[in-house]
């Protein structure tokens, strides 16, 4: 069955940014390469590549800490990449911005420098069955080592969040509610606004897991009035090794260090220290100052593009990638029908493995993934051990969808062949 493709305007996203991004434009196993593992790792466009580069051949030195040229050039671009970030999600103020390395870095700086601060026996913390893994593991670990108690919102019969269980979730021992934007897994778009709102209305502090968020729709954060999010830099065009966390102000100067060394102090004795101002104090030892400056480089070239265009492209690409795979009767969707971000997971309903189906699909060029994407609670919840996903970003085409949706077919028929 051949599905007539969606004739969109800003379908010419992609046909004017592919050739930005040189990995692409290469063969695997003999087939052009179809990349559809988004969720996991963006590639990277030639500006971001050119800043990183340019960084480590004119201007390689420490921040902050060097009156030499160099170093001031250096300073000068990471901290300018931090301001872009603070203007792209809205932030007052790029004092609200703190480099980590990865979103779970974030994670745990806020669970172990205000979670150990403020939790204590029997109070709260509210996540959900579809979290990350870096959602869940620094949480328990806190947990742990407070008396805190954990509680998960459910998860819905069409794989949505569960917003009438979160509801009664909600008491005064709850003091935080940690919860994921857009699920890697199921795709669906947590209502983010209401959630935050029934928190905030009982004093209770929100974070926000925006790493699928982040790289393919507007976010502000002064809107969503959430107190922090975190993001990953890889999965927006930038380099492994970077990525923020955002805290309202007021928050992140009543919050402990993290990390202690060096950067992150005001007067350094034998005894004690005392320590720098935002954001400073949670940025201990020498940053990633190439792949900030790279960062920097990759909100340029997404905010050139347009975030809003992004999505709306993303979103046609979304619903034409859904409508084609539920023509397969062998393969099991999982997530919601509707409002949902550019990626399906899924899993053959029987006789083969989701990693089987990944390493066929490999054999021709396509790169999906496969196993329980981090959030291995979510998949005993449907009592599978792995699904194969497809997640797609700007740089993706229907077309590309029309050659995976072949191959697709390809490899079910291959595995019912053997079968017999």
């Amino acid at each position: 069955m051949t599905s007539t493709a969606p004739k969109i305007q800003t379908l010419t996203i992609a046909d004017r940014t592919r050739a930005d991004f040189p990995i692409l434009n290469q063969e695997v196993n003999g087939q052009p390469l179809i990349y559809f593992d988004n969720a996991a790792s963006s590639q990277k466009p030639i500006a971001v590549l050119d800043a990183w580069r340019y960084y480590y051949e004119h201007d390689n030195a420490n921040v902050h800490r060097g009156a030499h040229t160099l170093s001031a050039r250096a300073t000068d671009a990471y901290e300018l990449a931090r301001e872009k970030v603070a203007k792209f999600i809205n932030a007052r103020s790029s004092q609200e911005i703190v480099y980590t390395r990865n979103a779970s870095e974030a994670i745990n700086l806020v669970a172990y420098s205000w979670g150990m601060a403020n939790l204590n026996k029997g109070d709260e913390v509210i996540l959900s069955a579809m979290e990350h893994h870096s959602n869940l593991v620094p949480w328990q670990m806190v947990a742990q080592k407070t008396g805190a108690v954990l509680r998960h919102v459910q998860i819905t019969d069409s794989g949505e969040l569960d917003l009438e269980h979160y509801k009664t979730l909600l008491s005064d021992r709850t003091k935080l509610v940690s919860i994921v934007h857009v699920s890697n897994t199921l795709g669906c778009i947590n209502p983010i606004a209401e959630i935050i709102s029934l928190a905030h209305d009982r004093g209770i502090k929100v974070l926000l897991d925006a790493c699928q968020s982040v790289p393919h729709m507007p976010i502000d954060v002064q809107a969503i009035d959430c107190d922090w999010l975190v993001a990953s830099g890889h999965k927006m065009c930038a380099p492994t090794g970077i990525g923020f966390l955002y805290g309202k102000l007021d928050l992140l100067r009543e919050m402990p260090p993290f990390l202690g060394g060096g950067e992150m102090i005001a007067e350094v004795y034998l005894d004690h220290s005392t320590y720098a101002d935002l954001p400073h104090k949670f940025e201990a030892g020498t940053p990633a100052i190439g792949e900030a400056i790279a960062l920097g480089a990759a909100i340029d070239y997404l905010q050139n593009i347009g975030m809003d265009k992004i999505y709306a492209y993303e979103q046609e690409l979304a619903g034409y990638l859904l409508k084609r795979m539920l023509e397969i009767p062998e393969i099991q969707i999982y997530g919601p029908l509707d409002h949902r971000a550019a990626l399906v997971a899924f899993a053959p309903k029987a006789g083969f493995h989701a990693n089987d189906v990944a390493e066929i699909l490999d054999q021709s060029g396509v790169a999906i993934r496969s196993g329980h994407h981090c959030t291995q609670p979510l998949h005993s919840h449907f009592g599978i051990t792995g699904t194969a996903r497809a997640s797609l970003y700007f740089y993706n085409t229907v077309a590309e969808i029309d050659a995976f949706m072949g191959h697709l077919r390809e490899a079910i028929a291959f595995f019912k062949n053997i079968m017999g």
